[in-house]
């Protein structure tokens, strides 16, 4: 059976018009770890409505009247649920039972924010080509 001592979670925030990962942190599922995502976050994605699960940290750390909590068969937050498994999915270090996994929380914060930077190009690349493409058609 295997336990989830020292259980660390990755939080992510992203931005639903071109799916970038704009914010993200490490740690509980507790307030002080929502705290860090929202100062993650740049000042002019803060502004906005912030789409989110029921998780009661949110409750105490995102303003009310911007807050849109969310039930997962919603649709709203199917794109962090997306970006999600694309991560387990490319970063095999973060998936215990495999071979690359590693206990050291320096190099998951390495790997994670080279994913991050890597993904955010991807997906700005195809972003872009869609928007040309619809521009052209």
């Amino acid at each position: 059976m295997a336990r989830k001592q020292n259980a660390t979670w990755i939080w992510l925030a992203l931005n639903r018009e071109n799916r970038q990962i704009v914010g993200y942190a490490v740690g509980d599922r507790d307030a002080a770890t929502c705290r860090r995502l929202w100062e993650s976050i740049p000042p002019e994605y803060r502004k906005g409505l912030i789409y989110t699960d029921f998780l009661e940290s949110y409750f105490a750390v995102v303003p009310e009247e911007q807050h849109r909590p969310s039930a997962k068969d919603s649709g709203e937050i199917n794109h962090v649920e997306r970006a999600n498994l694309t991560l387990r999915q490319r970063l095999a270090r973060l998936v215990r039972k495999t071979l690359s996994f590693s206990k050291s929380l320096v190099m998951h914060g390495i790997c994670l924010s080279r994913f991050i930077r890597r993904y955010n190009r991807e997906i700005q690349r195809r972003w872009w080509l869609d928007q040309f493409k619809a521009a052209i058609a």
